[in-house]
């Protein structure tokens, strides 16, 4: 390497404290300053932090947004999620590629730019979107691709590029308890702190907060069992891993309301005796990095964060902010761990759970953006005036990312207990053929589910509300969700990585018209291999989309069906085509089908 090169590593492995636990960050910061992580940074790491070389390509090899070989000065990933796709991006992409003479997933000879897809940027509500970079551009047009690619031929730096690019919409649509919130940092703290960490814990459960991410365990109770478990430290992470396709809402937390956010996460640590903290930020939410540092920084200036917080001695507590690297399985949390941990985002066997055996092995409480942000609102109004809010199993607010068929997409934020056709007629829906709820691992629903209520009594949800119209086929939205789980699938475990990849290949199997109903039969059987033996839930939840899609929607598969009868998937006959034609020979007895075979 270089000197100067050198020199910058050193810089970025100080920067974290020469330690091997913060290798993503370091990868990361790497690949920012250099373009790729070179076999000479590899080796000059491996002695730095004292760990082997494979563990460096391991953990870099594992995240897609790290490469070891170089990818171009100009990296640009365009969005794959089915919503981008109804808007075009498709065709937006062949357009840059024709423009840039260069395939798909391949580097120009000049090594100037790559063009490739990535699973889903976050930017729903104003797509196209793509990123260059590590940098998000929404609101694609044919106009706006030619300008990129001009830039891109000129070598024009991104800091020089057109600010619009880059400007990213909020697209709130509809506020309440949070989103509306106008409560100054610090208030809810400075009585939380008077009060102390077991009546934080009490409120919380009385409330009957649970949590946002989906799977709705109740708050209190995960909070309570942090603070009892033993352990030398206690810690605090918030997942804003939000990689789920159709779910934004943590962007608009985030930009919004971040110290809503960090108060939450300071509650919490009050609970749980924690004096470290965690924010896990998606790969794709790179913008939001230093505005939020900033946040972090004039909280600590405030007396909000560091040591002895609002003056009470021995009340320490600070965040660190993680950036992930394009990884969706680390949404899981002890993927999340693992990643927090310098390590691939491979799901952890469970029990034991993060609770008790979390960060460092340690006890960890783990929630998402609103479930921190609406614990800090029950702790303001209180838990009975909380649990009024909502229904009787679902109390307060929940926060929908509204994205596809309507004129309207964005944020809307609701009393649990809203029904999904009240959220179409206000997001401006209309023809409506089917709702996803709570993205690809969620529920289909057709038009007579529509009355059905959000809500844990009923459809809980992480929040995406993906909206398709009677133009739509809904085989090709099973199928795009079914290619992103073959993508995302972490391959830890045989039955999800070869699970997902066969689904992968029946979907793609009856688009080219050659699917029979075996094939659909075997897509039942296969789901009960995955919910039975997958290591976590991304296994469980791949077959979804496609049986979900089939309840409601058969014919879109059976009219794309060849026969009723068996048909494999591998032509033999069909592979023989190039031999017949070297050897000059078509009768029957150089076919499969011919006879005497």
């Amino acid at each position: 390497m270089a000197t100067d090169d050198l020199c910058l590593l050193e810089q970025i492995v100080a920067r974290h404290d020469n330690d091997a636990s913060k290798l993503l960050q370091i990868l990361r910061e790497v690949q920012e300053c250099f373009g790729y992580i070179a076999p000479a940074v590899v080796s000059s790491l491996a002695t730095t932090l004292a760990i082997p070389r494979a563990r460096i390509e391991s953990v870099a090899s594992f995240y897609s947004f790290l490469h070891l070989t170089p990818h171009g000065e100009y990296r640009v990933l365009f969005s794959d999620n089915i919503t981008d796709r109804m808007l075009g991006s498709q065709d937006l992409m062949a357009q840059m590629c024709q423009q840039l003479w260069l395939q798909p997933g391949k580097v120009s000879e000049d090594g100037l730019v790559s063009i490739g897809t990535t699973s889903c940027t976050g930017m729903c509500d104003q797509g196209p979107a793509l990123l260059v970079n590590g940098r998000a551009i929404t609101r694609l047009t044919h106009q706006r691709v030619m300008e990129i690619g001009q830039l891109i031929r000129n070598r024009t730096p991104l800091a020089d590029w057109p600010a619009d690019f880059f400007r990213i919409e909020n697209n709130v649509r509809r506020s309440d308890l949070v989103l509306g919130s106008t409560l100054l940092p610090g208030v809810v703290l400075r009585i939380a702190q008077v009060l102390g960490g077991q009546h934080v814990i009490d409120t919380v459960k009385a409330s009957g907060l649970r949590g946002r991410g989906g799977a709705g365990f109740p708050t209190g109770l995960k909070w309570e069992g942090c603070r009892n478990a033993e352990g030398a430290e206690h810690y605090v992470v918030c997942n804003a891993d939000e990689g789920e396709p159709g779910t934004f809402k943590d962007r608009v937390l985030l930009n919004l309301q971040p110290d809503l956010v960090f108060e939450g996460m300071t509650l919490c640590a009050l609970a749980v005796g924690a004096k470290k903290g965690f924010l896990y930020l998606r790969g794709e939410y790179r913008f939001l990095l230093e505005p939020l540092q900033a946040v972090l920084l004039r909280r600590r200036d405030d007396n909000l964060l560091g040591k002895n917080i609002l003056g009470f001695h021995g009340f320490d507590f600070d965040i660190e902010i993680h950036l992930g690297a394009g990884a969706y399985i680390c949404g899981e949390e002890s993927a999340l761990i693992e990643s927090l941990e310098g390590k691939r985002g491979v799901p952890r066997n469970r029990p034991p759970f993060p609770v008790t055996h979390g960060y460092l092995q340690q006890p960890t409480a783990v929630d998402n953006v609103e479930t921190f942000c609406q614990a800090v609102l029950a702790l303001h109004i209180g838990a009975a005036k909380y649990r009024a809010i909502g229904t009787e199993k679902s109390s307060g607010t929940k926060l929908i990312s509204v994205s596809g068929d309507c004129p309207r997409p964005g944020i809307y934020e609701y009393p649990f207990g809203v029904s999904v056709r009240e959220v179409l007629q206000d997001c401006g829906a209309v023809n409506t053929r089917a709702v996803q709820i709570s993205g690809p691992a969620g529920v289909c629903l057709g038009e007579s589910e529509f009355g059905r209520k959000l809500g844990f009594e009923d459809l809980p949800t992480a929040g995406a509300f993906m909206v398709f119209d009677d133009s739509r086929d809904m085989f090709e939205v099973a199928r795009n969700f079914v290619h992103f789980f073959a993508h995302e699938s972490c391959g830890f475990c045989t039955p999800c990585r070869v699970g997902t990849s066969i689904l992968k290949q029946t979907m793609d199997k009856i688009a080219a018209g050659h699917g029979t109903r075996y094939d659909l039969i075997e897509v039942e059987n296969l789901d009960r291999v995955l919910q039975t033996t997958s290591h976590c839930g991304l296994g469980r939840s791949a077959c979804n989309p496609v049986l979900h899609t089939l309840k409601h929607f058969r014919p879109a598969y059976e009219n794309k069906l060849k026969s009723l009868d068996f048909e494999p998937a591998f032509d033999l006959d069909g592979a023989l085509a190039r031999a017949r034609q070297m050897t000059g020979r078509d009768d029957a007895g150089a076919h499969l089908k011919g006879e005497g075979i």
